[in-house]
């Protein structure tokens, strides 16, 4: 007789949790996915914006021009210098969902959120969370542990000023093997000042400072040299924009709502690229009778928008995309906000400055003559990868994909950019087939450096790439949240990294900017013996190994990829995998950074190469360790 293996469902299968639980069990839920911190989105530094929000909220509505910050490899500490909680709520602010002060909408007006969920987020999923209001006189301070109340002492005496401190630790069992990485905390924290002129925040010892807000935002993110005109900068009530045109691929947008970064943008990012476009379209028909393409207008485009707006409706509690579609329950909608804004502001300023208007035009017609240029190509190699996609060697594809929006693993996938038939195979055999997916570069990719993108549908490997990614109109449709490029760590190696992440820079700048592109880290060194065997991605730690192994170990020396076996390699690319992200910062002029490393004859490389040359009697030699062939 077959034995029934049912789960019977009775009352004893319902069970409720309560706040704490809840987040722990489900955190992807309340901060998006977790990670390690080696991407921008990753939720230790959601964590770190909720605790932010509440201090940057405190400020518009303000009170407090001041915030500090501390932040080590695990651990984070908040200190604003606003009202304080309330000391009789300190508890109850960080431990009680659906508890804090942003439902009143005559304390808080078109604040960030509406504070009923994050601090107990942060609050929940942190191993040490500490929270201290200052209030006339008057200090309270409440001590947790994974959300647990732990201490909870009195209010005393206090001469320091009004204002609120937190201070967390994330949960390692939760976060595995994370660590904060502070050009993305940095990126973070000028956003926050560019939206609030004025807010002056101490990161780390460092001031944080903007007079013009969104106008040095763009200063920040663009070369003078490189832009076709000066930036224009609007401001109105509940909405300030900028915007200009450089000589790059692509459109460049930074969008933010109630000051929170919105990186999947949203209506009002979709409102503001329609508007762009009639606007000029419409001054221009005025003066010359032409209407030219939305594509060419907005081709090159460097902006960035922000609005203020009641009530936010956003696709998710980590806010990265807004919903709504006016600017409040009884404004217009964003279309018509967006629009009626830069119908007027935008349309008067090219009036009153014919140099810029002029400039404006002269870049829409080379992208005109840009895209018409590469029309016909385009057209051969789009149908090319076509036909290639349906029996396309090069990848190896996944079952989910970023685009699969209702799919939890959507963050997790993962395009590896592999050379070399043994080093494809070794990950192929050993990667996640539901999330990870390989593409296999045949010998050195073409340097790409100065080329137009005609070079992108000319060379075969890079049109299947692109198309394998589905970036060709934008990042809207990218299938992978991860691209990796994985090469041996030799100088053969090295060289690819550089020609792909040239491809990459000079034409789909957004990919890198956005946080998507990361080199893979593998070990050098296997050491071993016949209990335990150590990897290891550096001689540091090699050397660490043989001192704790002791009596002559087995070492080996990986050269390549495909020297590894597909079942050591899995332990490489999974929950463990060391990633390390390309990271643009302040200093980071695209156009300059390629000249340097990938033009030809460049004589500031040549001078570093001569100055920084060590030949072999120079190096300090030591007493080589035996090593097993």
């Amino acid at each position: 007789m077959e034995e029934n293996t049912q789960v019977q469902y009775t009352e004893d299968s319902i069970r409720s949790l309560d706040w704490r639980e809840h987040i722990r069990l489900r955190p992807g839920m309340y901060i998006g996915k977790l990670g390690d911190g080696t991407a921008y989105d990753d939720g230790i530094y959601v964590l770190v914006k909720e605790i932010l929000d509440n201090s940057i909220d405190e400020h518009m509505m303000g009170h407090g021009r001041v915030i500090d910050i501390k932040v080590s490899e695990h651990s984070v500490e908040v200190r604003d210098y606003g009202r304080g909680i309330p000391l009789g709520k300190v508890v109850d602010c960080v431990s009680k969902i659906n508890t804090g002060g942003k439902y009143d909408s005559g304390a808080f007006q078109k604040s960030v959120g509406l504070n009923g969920v994050g601090t107990k987020a942060v609050n929940a999923l942190s191993t040490y969370f500490k929270v201290q209001s200052v209030r006339d006189g008057k200090t309270k301070w409440a001590e947790f542990e994974q959300g647990v109340l732990k201490d909870d002492p009195k209010p005393v005496d206090s001469n320091e000023p009004n204002g609120t401190l937190i201070q967390f630790r994330p949960d390692p069992t939760i976060f595995k093997n994370y660590h904060f990485i502070p050009g993305f905390l940095e990126e973070q924290i000028w956003n926050y000042v560019f939206l609030n002129a004025g807010l002056s925040i101490h990161f780390n010892g460092k001031k944080y400072y903007s007079k013009d807000g969104l106008l040095d935002l763009l200063k920040r993110k663009v070369d003078e040299e490189e832009i076709r005109y000066p930036i224009i900068h609007l401001k109105g009530n509940d909405i300030e924009l900028a915007l200009t045109h450089g000589n790059q691929y692509g459109e460049e947008y930074y969008s933010f709502v109630n000051g929170q970064y919105t990186t999947q943008g949203g209506t009002h990012l979709q409102a503001f690229r329609s508007a762009v476009v009639e606007t000029v379209r419409d001054f221009f028909n005025t003066t010359k009778s032409k209407s030219y393409d939305a594509a060419d207008i907005r081709s090159a485009i460097v902006a960035a928008i922000a609005v203020r707006v009641q009530e936010p409706v956003f696709e998710s509690q980590t806010k990265t995309k807004l919903g709504s579609q006016s600017v409040g329950p009884k404004g217009p909608t964003m279309n018509r906000f967006v629009g009626d804004f830069l119908k007027k502001e935008l349309d008067d300023f090219l009036h009153k400055n014919k140099e810029t208007a002029d400039a404006l035009e002269a870049r829409i017609k080379q992208s005109e003559r840009e895209r018409k240029e590469i029309a016909g190509i385009k057209k051969l190699a789009n149908e090319r990868a076509k036909k290639a996609n349906l029996h396309n060697r090069k990848l190896r594809d996944c079952r989910v994909h970023y685009t699969d929006e209702k799919n939890d693993l959507r963050h997790n996938a993962t395009l590896f950019i592999t050379e070399g038939d043994s080093a494809s195979g070794s990950i192929t055999k050993s990667r996640d087939v539901q999330s990870q997916a390989v593409f296999s570069l045949r010998g050195k990719p073409l340097n790409c450096f100065g080329l137009t993108k005609k070079v992108v549908y000319e060379n075969e490997e890079f049109n299947l790439l692109q198309h394998a990614l589905n970036i060709e109109d934008g990042l809207e449709g990218l299938r992978y949240n991860r691209i990796v490029i994985a090469t041996d760590a030799d100088v053969d190696g090295m060289h690819i990294r550089l020609l792909l992440m040239t491809f990459f820079l000079q034409f789909f700048p957004d990919l890198v900017r956005n946080g998507h592109l990361y080199i893979l880290e593998t070990p050098l060194f296997r050491v071993r013996n016949k209990k335990e065997t150590h990897y290891c991605y550096s001689e540091e730690e090699k050397l660490a190994a043989i001192h704790k192994l002791g009596n002559r170990p087995e070492i080996t020396r990986f050269k390549g990829l495909g020297e590894i076996s597909p079942d050591e390699f899995k332990m490489f690319i999974g929950e463990d995998m060391r990633l390390e992200p390309v990271i643009l910062n302040k200093e980071t002029h695209i156009t300059k950074l390629l000249a340097y490393y990938m033009g030809k004859n460049s004589s500031d490389r040549q001078q570093f190469i001569i100055e920084n040359l060590r030949v072999e009697q120079d190096l300090v030699r030591e007493e080589p360790l035996p090593e097993a062939v």
